[in-house]
């Protein structure tokens, strides 16, 4: 009797093995987007941002262009999906999830090809240095694109607090990022010279290149200055609280008004017991629609007998709107006013209106605001001047950099985060404005609708908060400062030296990858020939 032996297929267990390994690679780059995200406010635990990119770099190491794309765009929609789920309270059900996926897609394919690349520049010398520099340097673009620029998430955001911060004042954002993911990816590249993956490099370099940015950023927080230089302001910010219905905020504006008038009447009252006297007053981001004048907000300034900032949608004679804060004298009334630049895409105009109508019909009940032209970026009140940028702008690096350029010693950040709901997206863009503080050495007074409002040292701590949807009010004393920092110096030198180091890395890195090809193919021939 015979038998007969099959044998088994010979792909079988590599087909197993790199399915396994695909799937490793698949989940790891999923947690590591995933903890990129837990790095952000309104969590303190921003050492996990170095650790989130130590688990990018091992997923995307030796792989393919194509492939190292793919598990990057991963990394991405882990870190950006759960980063930006406030957008869905701020459409609301009408619009579905539909802008939230396409947005995080969009904002992860800069992240896969920031893989892509790294893979590109990781054989050159000090390859994890360069690999960081072109992750640093995709933010730039994000900056422009998608509808004018999104850059919420960028890396630096994470770290309003702990060992990186203080390089913002040396080289802002760009600089704090970059120190980051350089730790991350030192760190990875320490694993894979242990495992014997990457046996070139020098357990020396990966080393310093772990420990530099580390040590660099606790060295520089000793030159943070937060002692006044042109004396101290007291200042009160109000928080007159909206209800929570995301875009249909729009049409409420008396509401807000009355909010705003009614806290104010509460704080002036608790002022006078305590017999205390503000120095300026400030109110949020869109807190009264005004044409001409209001009375009531008057009478409120005049009784108050100081100077405010009040957020104020402005109807221009045109009949457009802008969104603006203007200086309210006691005695003059309303004057210089700042317009915001960078506007709100699909909450304060429609980019591409007739495209979008093919997508949703709620286009129509979005009215094209009026952005501003950059003039008062530092408006002149309670005998200083004080930058004022408007909600969405604290993600962009030019709206404080110019208010500080025109001379501002404190800075104002009024916001209507009522919009976005009860998540994260308060604390995020607080978050922001600690760095900025840092980035500039000015005090910030996040001025917040209906929270959170905030009193920010120089040094980005937080003196004073306030909860989401409270009526509430804040006053502090804090300091006017002069010095520039030498990220003010530096400007936008930094952010775009940086993306030309980032395009030189990967133009070498091809260099290379060419001329190894064209040795190898060279040795090929003469083994062959010999």
């Amino acid at each position: 009797m015979s038998s007969t032996v099959t044998d088994p297929d010979p792909e079988a267990a590599p087909r197993k093995r790199f399915s396994r390994a695909w799937l490793l690679r698949f989940l790891v780059a999923v947690a590591s987007g995933f903890t990129l995200y837990l790095s952000f406010a309104p969590r303190p635990l921003w050492w996990l941002a170095p650790l989130a990119f130590t688990g990018f770099a091992l997923v995307v190491h030796g792989r393919r262009f194509r492939g190292a794309f793919g598990y990057a765009f991963v990394f991405g929609m882990g870190f950006f999906l759960p980063l930006l789920t406030w957008l869905l309270d701020f459409l609301g059900p009408d619009f579905g999830p539909w802008p939230w996926l396409a947005l995080s897609m969009a904002l992860s394919v800069y992240l896969g090809f920031g893989g892509a690349f790294a893979t590109v520049v990781w054989r050159l010398p000090l390859g994890p240095l360069w690999a960081a520099l072109v992750i640093i340097a995709l933010e730039t673009p994000r900056t422009w694109f998608p509808f004018g620029g999104f850059p919420w998430g960028r890396v630096a955001f994470s770290q309003p607090e702990g060992a990186f911060v203080s390089l913002a004042s040396v080289g802002g954002a760009p600089l704090v990022g970059l120190a980051v993911v350089l730790t991350g990816f030192g760190l990875a590249a320490l694993c894979l010279r242990v495992r014997g993956a990457d046996p070139r490099r020098s357990l020396v370099a990966m080393s310093a290149l772990t420990l530099v940015p580390v040590v660099a950023g606790l060295a520089v927080w000793p030159a943070i200055g937060t002692e006044a230089q042109d004396g101290e302001l007291t200042v009160a910010t109000v928080q007159g609280n909206a209800p929570d219905i995301g875009l249909a905020l729009e049409g409420r504006r008396d509401e807000l008004r009355n909010n705003h008038l009614a806290e104010s009447g509460r704080l002036l009252e608790k002022l006078k017991a305590g017999n205390t006297k503000v120095d300026l007053l400030i109110w949020p981001e869109t807190a009264m629609a005004m044409r001409t004048g209001d009375p009531g907000v008057d009478q409120m300034v005049r009784d108050y007998g100081t100077q405010a900032i009040i957020g104020a949608l402005v109807r221009l004679p045109d009949g457009s709107a802008q969104n603006s804060a203007l200086v309210w004298d006691p005695v003059a009334g309303p004057g210089q006013r700042y317009a915001k630049q960078q506007l709100v895409p699909f909450g304060e105009y429609v980019p591409a209106r007739e495209v979008a109508k093919l997508v949703t019909p709620f286009v129509d009940s979005v009215a094209n605001m009026t952005p501003g032209n950059g003039a008062n970026a530092a408006l002149s009140v309670a005998g200083t001047k004080v930058g004022v940028f408007i909600c969405y702008e604290t993600a962009f690096d030019y709206p404080a950099r110019e208010s500080v350029a025109d001379g501002a010693e404190l800075l104002v950040v009024p916001t209507n985060n009522a919009w976005y709901g009860p998540g994260e997206m308060s604390y995020q863009q607080l978050a922001m404005s600690r760095l900025r503080a840092v980035e500039h050495g000015r005090a910030v007074i996040v001025s917040a609708t209906s929270g959170v409002s905030a009193i920010v040292a120089p040094d980005g701590s937080i003196t004073a908060s306030t909860g989401l949807f409270t009526a509430d009010s804040l006053v502090g004393r804090v300091p006017l400062r002069q010095q520039t920092t030498l990220s003010d110096l530096l400007g936008v030198t930094t952010e775009y030296g940086l993306l030309a180091l980032a395009i030189a890395g990967v133009t070498g890195g091809y260099v290379l990858r060419f001329r190894t090809r064209r040795a190898s193919a060279a040795k090929a021939t003469r083994e062959a020939a010999g």
